[in-house]
């Protein structure tokens, strides 16, 4: 709403419309049926369905849940306008209870203290090791998708413009503060588990220990209801988002249609388990970090300037080139060691600071966008522009 954009492609289309028309496909596919949608079903099966199913039954159980899963998703998805009352009432109240319930057992009644020695990857640069582990939330990709779908959701409730932009600032400001609690509270239950449990794989696993630990055998079953409301209110509005940007970018396609097409491809590519999804979204998210967050950058500080659109080009275009590099940088051996990718990787990270931390991508981008406030500036005070929205 500060963007007066509506949607992925909108918010783009400063840099071009062929430009945000592949921004907007790259991101959908990545966040829905090709990466995120079906990696939500997939967390869901392995933390709630397969501790208790033998192993031989996997693939069928697979089978039988990712199907009711997305089957759930798009019946509800078929009804926009009840998506604010079904998730806000019913899934995220359920989820945040639950995950409340286990913040103040373990509050109350600590596995142990704080003081641990680091791991040896976050011995030194913790800051950049935590921010690239944050990639893999695909918090800030999945925001330029979902804020679409919040205000539909919330247009289809019968508010207006104004009310809407007020609402939107007020749940931005209530989910940023949510966030902020339910990632301090998990990072406190992590460094308080080591005095009793070893380092994990992951934090679902080591979730999943600690649940254990407090609730026992009952705990597996809470984690995996807590883990699966989660994780179905992300799928809902991946999936509805999915549908309602692609039917604008191709109006000839329903919106059903499209819904029906993603629902089907998420449930298809969640059978391919949840590793292999995992390692499959690395590099792809190497790319589209920078590119969202560039645009994030200045969709919040010069969107509605007179200028704005050399702005987003130059940032852009000073953001692209890098978030390749970076992007090979994380694909497998068999691209990495390829002589050509290899020798430009080379010369990035000798030459370009914070490459070798998978941050090459940060100089650039403000140095582009620099230059484009400069530049923007210049030609504004020396030839103004006849329309507020003309870019010269």
């Amino acid at each position: 709403m500060v963007t007066k954009s509506d949607g992925i492609f909108d918010l783009a289309k400063p840099v071009g419309r062929h430009y945000a028309a592949l921004f907007l496909v790259l991101v959908h596919l990545t966040i829905g049926p090709f990466f995120g949608t079906p990696r939500t079903a997939a967390t869901a099966y392995e933390m709630a369905v397969q501790p208790f199913l033998p192993t031989r039954f996997n693939t069928v159980g697979m089978l039988i849940f990712t199907g009711l899963f997305f089957g759930a998703a798009y019946v509800l998805a078929t009804h926009q306008n009840n998506l604010v009352k079904v998730v806000g009432k019913y899934l995220n109240a359920g989820f945040l209870l639950m995950l409340a319930v286990i913040f103040v057992v373990a509050f109350f009644n600590p596995m142990g203290n704080l003081q641990h020695t680091a791991t040896v990857t976050y011995q030194t640069h913790a800051t950049v090791h935590g921010f690239l582990e944050g990639y893999n939330t695909v918090d800030a990709v999945a925001l330029l998708a979902l804020s679409v779908t919040f205000v539909h959701a919330v247009r289809g409730l019968g508010y207006h413009d104004r009310e809407l932009t007020k609402l939107t600032a007020q749940a931005g400001a209530l989910s940023i503060g949510l966030e902020i609690l339910i990632y301090f509270g998990l990072v406190l239950l992590g460094a308080f588990s080591l005095s009793q449990l070893s380092l994990s794989a992951n934090g679902g696993v080591a979730l999943s220990q600690i649940v254990g630990h407090y609730f026992s055998n009952f705990g597996t079953l809470f984690l995996g209801v807590l883990v699966t409301l989660g994780v179905f209110t992300t799928a809902l509005g991946l999936v509805t988002s999915f549908a309602q940007d692609f039917h604008k970018l191709f109006p000839r396609v329903s919106y059903l249609a499209w819904l029906r097409v993603t629902t089907l491809v998420s449930f298809l590519v969640a059978n391919a388990g949840l590793d292999t999804i995992i390692a499959w979204s690395l590099p792809v998210l190497m790319l589209l970090y920078p590119l969202s967050l560039a645009l994030i950058l200045v969709a919040l500080t010069v969107a509605n300037r007179p200028y704005a659109g050399i702005v987003y080009k130059l940032t852009i275009a000073f953001t692209v080139v890098p978030a390749v590099l970076d992007m090979l940088n994380s694909a497998p051996a068999v691209v990495t060691q390829l002589a050509p990718v290899h020798a430009a990787l080379a010369v990035y990270h000798q030459v370009v600071p914070f490459a070798s931390l998978g941050l090459g991508w940060l100089v650039p981008t403000f140095l582009g966008f620099a230059l484009g406030i400069a530049w923007g500036r210049l030609r504004w005070a020396l030839e103004p522009l006849t329309a507020p929205d003309q870019d010269r």
